[in-house]
C-alpha cells in the first residue's frame, strides 16, 4: 500500500494529522509525539500503515520509522488495537518502550490511557515470546550461542536483543548490529544508544 506520504501537514486535532499530497488530504491516525513534531502549513514525511476493513480504510502515520515498527508490533498483540498502540506510543518513545520491554518493566506500560494492568502483562508476555524466537534464531548465529547460554553478557544479550526487536531490527540487523559492542563494559542501555547511534550514522 502506502510506505510514506510525503506532503503539507494541513490540519491536525488529538490523535489525527492530514496531509496534503498533490491536493488530496489523507487524513493519519497518529501519537502525539508525531503530532508534536509536525506543523500547519509545513512539509513533512509520514511512514504509514494502512488497517483496511470491509467498513473502514484507515492510515496510520508516523514521523520515525521506529515509531511505525513498534506500531506494528504492537497490533499483532492479541487484544491490543490501533488505538491502543497509539496511547502506548503517546506515553513512551520508542526507545522508552524498547528499554521497558528489555527490563520488563509492565509498570511502564500502564501510564498510557487506556491501558491497564492486565493488558500491559499480555503485553511483556507476548513480546517475551515474540522476543524469544528472535533469540533462538540468534543463538546459532555468529558465534552468539554461548553467550545465550548464561553469564552476565549472556543477560545483557537477551535485553539488548528484546529492546532491538521492539524497534523493528530483524534478526540478522540484530547480528549485525552486535559485531563490536563489548557488552562486559556497557550496560544495556549504553549498549542500545550505541548502537541507535552507529544506526543513524
Amino acid at each position: 500500500m502506502f510506505y510514506y506520504l510525503n506532503g503539507t501537514i494541513t490540519h491536525m486535532e488529538a490523535n489525527l494529522a492530514v496531509v496534503d499530497c498533490g491536493g488530496v488530504g489523507f487524513a493519519c491516525h497518529t501519537t502525539m509525539k508525531t503530532l508534536a513534531a509536525l506543523n500547519i502549513g509545513e512539509k513533512a514525511k509520514l511512514y504509514t500503515y494502512c488497517n483496511v476493513r470491509e467498513d473502514a480504510f484507515d492510515i496510520f502515520g508516523f514521523a520515525a520509522q521506529t515509531e511505525l515498527n513498534c506500531f506494528k508490533l504492537l497490533i499483532s498483540i492479541s487484544g491490543v488495537g490501533p488505538k491502543a498502540a497509539l496511547s502506548i506510543l503517546s506515553s513512551s518513545s520508542p526507545e522508552e518502550l524498547a528499554m521497558a520491554v528489555a527490563a520488563g518493566n509492565e509498570k511502564a506500560l500502564t501510564i498510557a490511557p487506556g491501558i491497564g494492568k492486565k493488558l500491559a502483562q499480555r503485553i511483556m508476555l507476548e513480546l517475551k515470546d515474540k522476543i524469544g524466537m528472535e533469540l533462538g534464531d540468534l543463538s546459532g548465529d555468529a558465534g552468539w550461542g554461548p553467550a545465550l547460554s548464561g553469564g552476565d553478557s549472556g543477560g545483557k544479550l537477551g535485553d539488548i536483543t528484546a529492546a532491538l526487536t521492539v524497534l523493528g531490527y530483524a534478526p540478522n540487523e540484530i547480528t549485525a548490529a552486535l559485531r563490536g559492542v563489548d557488552m562486559d563494559k556497557l550496560t544495556v542501555e549504553e549498549a542500545i544508544k550505541l548502537i541507535l547511534k552507529k544506526s543513524l550514522k
